[in-house]
């Protein structure tokens, strides 16, 4: 059998998100049932992580494996003609076979838009934005300081998938504008992220922004391993997975 890695966008509007479920449209699902189609039977995708409904990608990284005679398809190009409209494979390589889309990545970047006047969201922009209002970005900026290096994120993980440690390393949290006047990108890179962090970090943002909390508050929420204290989790149609770094 051949690897093959995946680099993938998706407008994740309408997905109940990428894991395989039950009852509801997923990433996942839709490029199992496309592969299905080419190779006769549907192979198991493997992604990067688990994007929830409603959060979009333009670098998710999935691998799958080929029978060795099919290994060099146009994986791209016949994909692309199978997949519904707001799923694209942006790239596709044959890997090693040791690489895994999940455990091999060292790193990955977010980005999260917000739309921060008080005038109306345009409707091209309200699937891809949380509209928040106001904001002060030097009090983002200071409060987003506290997050950098290495820390327990235990308070800023949603319950619902286990993991060995809480602990990751941020390394960089950085403000850039947006697409339009009204909007401001949050970009998150680290090592990892747990369950909804990037999200969680983005509504303790907007928090510090509006006034209610100060870095020091924040730190305190930090080192207190208690989601509970930290603000409520930012929407999810404001955040974008951007890329996922591997060695």
């Amino acid at each position: 059998m051949a690897r093959v890695k995946l680099t993938l966008a998706y407008d994740g509007t309408d997905f109940s998100g990428w894991q395989l479920q039950p009852y509801g449209r997923t990433v996942q699902g839709e490029l199992e049932r496309a592969l299905g189609k080419i190779l006769g039977a549907p192979p198991r995708v493997h992604g990067s992580g688990r994007t929830d409904a409603g959060v979009h990608a333009l670098g998710q990284a999935a691998h799958f494996d080929s029978p060795d005679e099919r290994a060099d398809l146009p994986w791209q190009r016949a994909l692309n003609a199978i997949l519904p409209k707001d799923v694209r494979v942006v790239d596709c390589v044959v890997t090693d076979e040791d690489f895994h889309a999940r455990y091999s990545a060292t790193g990955k970047t977010y980005e999260y838009a917000l739309w921060h006047t008080r005038e109306f969201c345009l409707p091209q922009r309200r699937r891809f934005v949380w509209n928040c209002g106001p904001v002060d970005f030097e009090a983002m900026e200071a409060a987003a300081r506290v997050f950098l290096g290495e820390h327990d994120f235990a308070s800023f993980q949603n319950v619902g998938t286990p993991v060995k440690s809480t602990v990751r390393t941020i390394t960089g949290i950085s403000r850039h504008p947006g697409p339009s006047g009204h909007e401001t990108v949050w970009r998150f890179t680290a090592n990892g992220f747990l369950k909804q962090m990037v999200r969680n970090l983005t509504g303790c943002l907007v928090a510090a922004g509006r006034g209610r909390l100060s870095p020091d508050e924040i730190r305190t929420i930090l080192e207190s391993g208690d989601r509970s204290l930290a603000p409520a989790t930012a929407p999810p149609q404001g955040l974008t997975l951007v890329s996922v770094s591997y060695p």
